[in-house]
């Protein structure tokens, strides 16, 4: 075992004698030593019930013979983190999330791993982390958190209803004692926030990749089951070490494969892409950014859920969850592939069927033919861009406009609210990409101002940022290259005229060729906003948008 380095032998006396002060027996020190590798945090909502989900853990580890040591990693909450310098920091705290969990792993020799997370860039953090490091591991989330309700006709709404409800405001559509009534009711109690947003499209995801048990993205936090789920998955662990199955064996390409074609289905958040792409960069695994495209073409679109729809990801669990998306697209996916229950996907699939149609719909009933995810290609982004298509307007797929060009999100954000921006509009924000911002900020504020205001139907927004799972609308990011790198967004001018084409995956400016690369050479040298910390780090090591935003060598 891993954990002999620091238990096994005469001169390990120093080491066990360290154990011993923590309350490891000696009996004990002949069994497998699991990391719980926990994200509990007092300041996330998603993360505040994780103390319970690791007890639950440890019970399961312990009842299958190992001996669990808890420890932790950050987590930073997306929602409290926007729209300020904050933000910067939260998709750059996902390599600190990887690197933070490799050192206390490697430091402390543990056999194998329960990974506790629940929100954006914990989940793919840790998944970073548990392919690098290759120990037998096992995924358990915190669980969604259950919708909020309001009035007498207990109207069910969310965190992005609050988001939203600052535009209407704003729009001066209600007021400001309408608008504090949402925001005290919209999230009820401790989970990740209630809709296809970026935590729960991850949690889902790590099903489809195998890494999670089944009903691991959708039990809702407050739900016993999860608890239950929480004590197999420490029994798990324990089992995946006597059976030798590591990350390696379950997260291959065609695993990445099965996530796409999920994630599809339901409309997930746009960062999976982000993220999909730096697990396989991280397993060793080249996924083409234009193969997600090929995906989408022959996934049809199941699950209509917030933002995109009225139901929540509790509705999805009632329905049949994530096991019952993949019976109904099973045909679609890759079925002999490992899954930590010691299965195969195929075998995990039996029986599963979807409990309510209105939910998750038939194939031959489905919202779209094709996928809720698009990249698209074009002189504005020739290495891609990308677009939650699920949740854009039908008169939106295909638009022409004049830009409305910002340097950053709090300038664009202020011409929004002060209704400067007007109906087919292209508002551009840019400098927000992983170096420009740095840390490529999601910009959940000015695209639900937008939606608030009723325009989100009639103004597009581009950017080298990000968004956030809940954005809905003409909301197009992660184009690449970034500003920052002499991507052609820089060369935007006010009043160029972009053309968004969704169905045919395109998004072009107006320009010639010549014309875009005059104007380039003609900027001066972007100089980094931060000159210290770990965002100047980040800066200068992180990679491009279309290659997950991960550190380059």
């Amino acid at each position: 075992m891993k954990s002999d380095a620091v238990k096994k032998g005469v001169e390990r006396a120093p080491h066990r004698s360290l154990l011993h002060a923590v309350g490891c027996s000696r009996s004990e020190m002949a069994k497998p030593f699991i990391g719980i590798i926990n994200s509990y945090s007092e300041i996330v909502p998603g993360h505040i019930g994780l103390r319970t989900i690791a007890e639950a853990a440890k019970a399961g580890v312990r009842e299958a013979g190992g001996v669990p040591f808890e420890v932790n990693t950050i987590a930073i909450c997306d929602g409290i983190a926007m729209n300020h310098d904050g933000m910067k920091y939260s998709l750059p705290s996902r390599e600190l999330i990887a690197d933070s969990v490799e050192s206390v792993v490697e430091a402390h020799a543990f056999d194998a791993l329960v990974f506790i997370p629940n929100c954006d860039k914990i989940i793919p953090g840790m998944m970073m982390a548990a392919v690098r490091l290759n120990l037998p591991a096992i995924f358990i989330s915190g669980g969604p958190m259950l919708a909020g309700r309001m009035g007498s006709d207990e109207t069910r709404i969310d965190l992005n209803t609050v988001f939203e409800g600052v535009g209407k405001f704003a729009a001066g559509k209600i007021t400001e004692d309408e608008l504090a009534q949402i925001e005290e009711q919209a999230c009820p109690g401790c989970g990740s926030c209630s809709g296809m947003f970026t935590a729960n499209t991850m949690n889902c995801l790590t099903e489809a990749l195998g890494m999670g048990l089944p009903g691991n993205g959708t039990i809702p936090a407050v739900d016993m089951r999860r608890t239950a789920l929480a004590r197999e998955a420490g029994r798990r662990a324990v089992k995946l070490l006597a059976e030798g199955i590591c990350p390696h064996d379950i997260v291959t390409s065609d695993a990445i494969y099965n996530a796409f074609v999920v994630d599809m289905a339901l409309g997930g958040s746009t960062n999976s892409v982000l993220h999909l792409k730096a697990i396989a960069t991280e397993a060793g695994i080249d996924f083409p950014l234009a193969m997600l495209n090929e995906i989408s073409k022959k996934t049809p679109y199941l699950c209509k859920l917030r933002p995109s729809g009225d139901n929540h990801i509790e509705d999805l669990d009632l329905a049949g969850g994530i096991p019952a998306v993949m019976a109904e697209i099973k045909k679609l996916l890759k079925l002999e592939l490992k899954t930590v229950t010691g299965k195969t996907v195929k075998q995990n699939l039996t029986g599963r069927r979807v409990v309510n149609d209105k939910v998750i719909r038939p194939i031959a009933k489905a919202h779209s033919k094709t996928g809720g995810l698009a990249i698209l290609f074009g002189n504005l982004a020739p290495e891609g861009a990308v677009v939650k298509k699920a949740a854009v307007a039908p008169e939106m797929m295909v638009h022409e406009g004049p830009a409305r060009v910002f340097d950053s999100e709090e300038a664009a954000t202020k011409a929004i609210m002060s209704r400067q921006i007007k109906s087919g509009d292209v508002l551009v924000i840019r400098y927000e990409g992983p170096k420009g911002g740095p840390g490529m900020r999601e910009m959940l504020t000015p695209t639900s101002i937008l939606a608030g205001a009723g325009l989100d139907k009639e103004v597009a927004l581009i950017t080298d940022g990000r968004f956030s799972g809940a954005t809905r609308g003409a909301a197009i990011g992660h184009v690449s290259p970034e500003a920052a790198s002499g991507g052609t967004i820089a060369a935007v001018r006010e009043g160029d005229i972009i053309s968004i084409d969704i169905p045919n995956y395109r998004l072009d400016v107006k320009l010639s060729d010549k014309e875009i690369k005059s104007r380039l050479a003609k900027l001066p040298v972007f100089k980094p906003r931060v000159k210290k910390g770990y965002l100047k780090r980040y800066a200068e090591r992180v990679s491009s948008a279309s290659t997950g935003a991960v550190f380059t060598d």
